[in-house]
Order: C-alpha cells, then structure tokens, then sequence
C-alpha cells in the first residue's frame, strides 16, 4: 500500500510517514472542526471564546468533581481517619462500635461539595486556557512542561477554595465537629479565621505537584494513544488513562498527603510547627513508614476517582462541544438568510 500523499497548495506533494500524517490529519482537524472548549484559544483576544472556556469549565469541572466526591468520600474518610492515627481500619470504619456506621463515613460531605464544585470549576476554567497559551509557547516535544506547568497554576489558583473546605471536611471525618456550620464558626472562633487556611503551606506542596504530575500523565498518554491508534479515544480509553494517572500520581504524593493531614487535623494544639517539623516529629515517634499510612486506600480513590473523573469530564466536554456547534451552525445560518 502507498504511503500517504499530502498535497500543498504550491501543487507540490509530501510523501509522510503514517505517523507523520495522522499527526498532520489531527492538526487540520483543529482548523476544520469546532473546537471543543480544552482547545479554545485567547490570542484573538476574543472575549466570547474566553467566557465560552470559562463557562463551560465550570459545567465540565464542576459536574466531573461532583460525581467523583460524591462517589469515594467514604475511602477518602477512611484515608484521613488511618492518617489521623486511628489504630486500625475496622475501627476507622466502626468508630468504637460493633457494627458499621455509614453515616460516620459520609462525615462532611455536603459542606465538601459546597467546596468541591466552585474549586473544579475554577482548576478547570484555569487550567484549560492556561494550557492552551503554554502549549504554543513550548515546542511540541516541551509539551509535557505546558501540561506540568498549567495544572500548577489551576491548582494554585483553586486552592484558594479547596482548602478551606479540605480543613473542616478532615476535621469533621476525624470526629471533632458535627457539622460544616457549626466547624467553620468553632475554627474561625478559636484559630481566627487563619484556622481555615491550617497546613496551606503542606497542602500547596502536595496538591501543586499532584495536580502537575496527574494532569501531565494524562495529557502524554492521552497524545501517545492518540498516535498510535489514529484515531480520537473513546469513553472506556479516557477512563483507563485516567484511573492510570490518578494511581500513581497517588502513590508517589501519598507522603505530602500525610503531611498535609496532620497539619490540618492538629487544630490549635500545634503540635507540629511546619512541614519540616512534621516530618521530622513523625518519623521520630513512628519511622518512615509512618509517611505511608493510608496508601492503600488513597492510590484506589485516587485511581478510581481519576477514571470517574477524567470519563465524566472528557464526556461533559465532548457533550458542550457538540451544543455550540449546533448554537453556531443555527447562528451562521440566520446570518445568511
């Protein structure tokens, strides 16, 4: 069979590789096809594209982290209870009784969703046209720098919601408050309204480099399938590729995340002065495997929750995509007529 044949408009011909031309078929289909909002660009300085990016970023993060949350906040209570020094997992479960309370498990979920839909959104309407804007700084082969580098500066800019909400969900899963209300007025009350914002410092070092690493995994990947199967992924192939990034994503921040949780279930005791002394207090009273605890249950939430979340996301995605091609086709048609 022939190798492809792309013609120029000089008249001339290119012999291509099939790689070459799938990759040269994905670039014009760029031009050619609606763009789905992840591929809208702001250097036209087009302000309809902008709130277009923005606003479907808050329907496509928002939607994709509520369903996540919603489904594994359970794992996640677990999680923060083994990290938060309860002795075993059945306990973790039971909580000082025979029988497992499920309730104890959904601890805090509806003051984390109030969190986790405005702090997607923001991530995803951030990260979005942020990589859009790196990617034509950085050569193809620096792609992975663009992805890096974007999802630092979502995470970033989301922080500013997620850990307020990260602070009273932990602090209510380990038992010490009943309610979102009653946890955000009791902290503000005896921390000041800094107590909301306990171990910023350790959840920027975790969830930066988590956000970074995941979203960088998933892109890559995402970019080699796409080569080699020539052809776009389908919902089953988004969802393997994520739950592959979330879990080892997990796995290596498993330590910052331990960090993180004994900052901000501490309170106002302050038993631990900073990242440095945590570490250092925690490997001195319980080793260094105690920087592991909980690994478990994180990387299966993690890779669970990356397959929900990046299935429900690039299908949101792709659902707004095809609405404004149709609102655009009806728009072009009225102007014609």
């Amino acid at each position: 069979m022939a190798p492809p044949i792309l013609s120029t408009d000089t008249g001339s011909s290119l012999t291509l590789s099939p790689v070459d031309a799938y990759k040269s078929k994905l670039s014009r289909s760029r031009v050619e096809k609606p763009r789905p909002f992840a591929s809208a660009s702001m250097e036209d300085g087009n302000p309809i594209n902008f709130l277009r990016v923005l606003c479907d970023g808050i329907i496509a993060g928002g939607t994709a982290g509520f369903v996540v949350e919603a489904a594994l906040y359970p794992i996640d209570t677990i999680k923060t209870r083994l990290q938060a020094r309860y002795s075993d997992q059945f306990r973790c479960a039971a909580r000082g009784g025979s029988k497992i309370q499920l309730k104890g498990l959904y601890a805090g979920l509806a003051g984390n969703l109030a969190g986790v839909l405005p702090a997607s959104a923001i991530f995803v309407g951030i990260y979005e046209p942020s990589k859009q804007k790196l990617l034509k700084v950085f050569p193809e082969n620096l792609s992975a720098i663009a992805h890096l580098t974007a999802g630092a500066i979502g995470g970033a800019a989301a922080s500013l919601v997620r850990v307020p909400t990260e602070v009273v969900k932990q602090r209510m899963q380990t038992g010490q408050f009943a309610s979102a209300p009653d946890a955000v007025r009791l902290i503000v009350a005896k921390e000041g309204f800094k107590g909301l914002y306990a171990g910023y410092s350790s959840f920027l070092l975790r969830d930066l480099p988590f956000d970074a690493i995941q979203f960088c995994i998933y892109e890559q990947l995402r970019i080699g399938y796409k080569i080699a199967a020539k052809r776009e992924l389908n919902d089953p192939e988004n969802a393997v590729i994520g739950a592959f990034a979330g879990a080892i994503t997990g796995a290596i921040t498993t330590p910052l995340d331990v960090l993180k949780t004994r900052l901000m279930v501490q309170g106002s005791a302050s038993q631990y002065n900073g990242v440095i002394s945590c570490a250092q207090t925690i490997i001195r009273e319980e080793g260094p495997a105690a920087l592991l605890k909980g690994i478990g249950p994180r990387v299966l939430w993690i890779g669970i929750g990356g397959s929900i979340f990046f299935g429900v996301l690039e299908k949101t995605k792709s659902f707004l995509s095809k609405q404004h091609s149709v609102m655009d086709s009806k728009s072009e048609s009225s102007k014609v007529e």
